[in-house]
């Protein structure tokens, strides 16, 4: 049984007010981490931003807003263009705001990589092993 999933996808990042550029977004999904999806965003060769983000929720912002805090997502349609919108905040600037970015990607391409998740691990069917945490963290792993 596979226990990973791995999907790059051109996505469009907005940074303040300037206007949209394309970077990959690599997304990944580890069987270890059930309720996590990590995505890294990179632009020629190097990275931008690494995040980990909740499945459930990544999953409930292709249908509705979703999110408070650091990380905001909501469905957005432009015409026949079936978007995902993902704001993230990061760390404070120097001139008291915060680094802000917004990403735009296209829906169905982060459902059908969601599907595949699915199918390794069903939403609901997620397990957590304490006790292999736990014996980790003691050994100082």
């Amino acid at each position: 049984m596979n226990s990973f999933v791995h999907k790059t996808l051109v996505v469009q990042l907005q940074a303040g007010d300037t206007d949209r550029f394309s970077v990959l977004a690599h997304l990944s999904y580890d069987t270890t981490d059930p309720f996590a999806v990590t995505v890294v965003f990179s632009h020629d060769g190097r990275v931008l931003a690494r995040w980990q983000l909740d499945r459930e929720m990544l999953g409930d912002a292709l249908r509705r807003p979703v999110g408070i805090g650091d990380v905001r997502m909501r469905p957005e349609s432009r015409g026949m263009w079936q978007e995902l919108r993902m704001e993230f905040l990061g760390d404070a600037r120097a001139d008291g705001g915060r680094h802000h970015a917004v990403v735009f990607a296209w829906a169905p391409a982060f459902a059908a990589f969601l599907r595949e998740t699915y199918e390794i691990v069903r939403p609901g069917r997620e397990e957590v092993h304490v006790d292999d945490f736990l014996a980790d963290v003691i050994a100082g792993g």
